[in-house]
């Protein structure tokens, strides 16, 4: 993966942005300072397991540690966190991992290889109550074995192509096994993990902190004395923020124009950072809902969207930018610019897809359709792309209120499906199909699948996919799988993410990476004061 850093702007600035760059590397760590970042939204649940929000891996990460990571200076890269090292049987179907030695929780227990095997069982089979958004990840798991301390053992009932990749999960934070034993929903209300930042406190609409853990296992790190994630939930404040100096950073991304007036203003008292991004904002129906279980009403709402000219003006103004099938335009399963355009609602050809939408819609009888879009009230990047597909149906006579509610109301409707349509997200830690399909499996396999419907040939090209060692072969299943997701059009993407982070140059030690959902555990960063 390329990563791209500074942009086309003046010389001068592209070499203050460079010289900095180059000066960090040589640079060796200082310890102590207090970060200070914006987070738009504030976690709706301390459970890592539960989530699948910036929200909550922004401020709540930096205290948990995952078994294994991506390398932020080599993605895709897979390294070791809590496990040192690994072993994969030539059949694919047992991990072995062996743990680090003298790990300790916060509250100064050991951890062993109980903690990792209890994580992954409430994982994979959570007890009645608890919520886990990634059972279907672990859905080939076995058993769980431990035969020493430092040891655990994982049988799969099958090879599984991503398998690896999901144990790098940043949503895998490991916890106690006693404290979950005691009270399974431990972690919905406290926060205990082997991170490099121990909990201080949430002030609910104001801020968190995070303190260094003196027995993190990493020798000298981190480097940081404290975090503090601070809610603002206006982009614009954010910005103000930045360039007053009061925070240093966004870690979700920057538009193109704050980024702009952030240099402008800031000149080498900055540092950008861009890179693609393994997210998009996608449009769910609801399809127990009518007219919503017809598939022709689905289509042609799809099909209404012009994502190429709307790719043009949103960019300008948002955080979104490539157009795009179910995989990020770029990487190397995604579909063609061929491909693309067979695919429903794909089409540079608005003109046609407009009329067969009108032809949709009048032989299902909802010619003046009129319905309900909830979102979610994070300004950025949600506004702008709904309120683009409104204007976008407006002209084919299709009239929708928009709906906007804050982030604990909006999980609520989707997940008990209080909705007709919404404006839902599929953004993952990295790029897998086996990832970014879970949201189109049938929903008594995925728990986010908020389209709340059955379709047993998604559920099939998914195993096939995920079972298959030829390269070639996967990316045919994977073809199949796209084409009849977004033609049944149970969740369309409408445009993906482009990744923007502008930061104080005083901080180093962070690089950006396709998802905001790793290297976020700010173990190496550092200020330079």
């Amino acid at each position: 993966m390329r990563m791209k850093h500074g942009y086309p702007i003046a010389l001068a600035l592209l070499a203050a942005f460079a010289l900095t760059s180059a000066t960090a590397e040589a640079q060796t760590p200082k310890k102590g300072g207090t970060l200070k970042f914006a987070v738009l939204d504030e976690p709706p649940s301390y459970d890592c397991h539960r989530v699948s929000t910036f929200a909550f891996i922004h401020p709540v990460r930096p205290h948990y540690s995952t078994l294994l990571e991506f390398d932020p200076d080599k993605y895709p890269t897979i390294r070791g966190d809590l496990a040192q090292s690994w072993d994969i049987s030539k059949d694919g179907l047992t991990y072995t991992f062996k743990l680090r030695s003298g790990v300790k929780f916060h509250d100064g227990s050991a951890l062993t290889s109980a903690d990792v095997k209890a994580t992954y069982e409430r994982i994979s089979n959570p007890p009645q109550g608890v919520v886990s958004l990634r059972k279907a990840s672990y859905g080939d798991i076995t058993s769980i074995e431990t035969p020493d301390a430092l040891t655990v053992v994982f049988k799969l009932r099958a090879p599984n192509a991503s398998m690896l990749a999901n144990f790098a999960s940043p949503w895998d934070c490991i916890y106690s096994a006693a404290k979950i034993k005691t009270d399974p929903k431990f972690p919905e209300k406290n926060v205990l993990g082997t991170g490099p930042f121990k909990f201080v406190e949430h002030v609910s609409g104001s801020h968190w902190v995070g303190e260094r853990f003196n027995d993190y296992f990493e020798p000298g790190k981190p480097y940081l004395d404290n975090y503090r994630a601070i809610f603002i939930k206006s982009s614009a404040a954010i910005v103000n923020a930045l360039q007053g100096g009061e925070i240093h950073t966004e870690f979700r991304g920057f538009t193109p124009a704050d980024r702009d007036k952030l240099v402008g203003a800031l000149g080498n008292k900055v540092v950008v950072q861009e890179s693609p991004w393994v997210c998009n904002l996608v449009l769910a129906f609801n399809t127990e809902k009518k007219p919503f279980d017809d598939a022709r009403v689905r289509r042609a709402l799809s099909l209404a969207l012009d994502r190429w000219k709307g790719s043009e003006a949103l960019s300008k103004i948002a955080i979104v930018k490539p157009v795009g099938g179910i995989l990020r335009p770029g990487y190397e399963l995604a579909a063609s610019p061929a491909d693309l355009e067979k695919i429903p609602g794909m089409s540079k050809n608005i003109e046609k897809s407009r009329a067969e939408a009108k032809r949709l819609l009048k032989e299902a009888g909802v010619s003046n359709l009129k319905f309900k879009l909830t979102n979610r009230n994070v300004p950025m990047p949600y506004t702008p792309v709904a309120v683009w597909m409104l204007d976008q149906w407006r002209q084919l006579g299709i009239t929708a209120e928009h709906e906007q509610l804050d982030s604990k109301l909006y999980f609520d409707a989707l997940r008990s499906g209080n909705y007709q349509a919404g404006v839902d997200f599929n953004c993952d830690h990295t790029d897998d199909p086996s990832l970014q399909f879970i949201k189109y499996l049938s929903s008594d396999k995925s728990t986010i699948n908020y389209g709340r419907y059955s379709d047993r040939t998604l559920d099939h090209l998914y195993e096939m996919q995920a079972r298959t060692t030829d390269p070639e072969q996967r990316k045919t299943f994977v073809r199949e799988f796209e084409f009849r997701a977004l033609s049944e059009a149970y969740t369309v993407p409408t445009i993906w993410y482009n990744r923007i982070i502008v930061h104080a140059a005083q901080m180093k030690g962070w690089k950006i990476t396709p998802s905001h959902y790793i290297n976020q555990d700010l173990a190496d960063v550092w200020l330079d004061q």
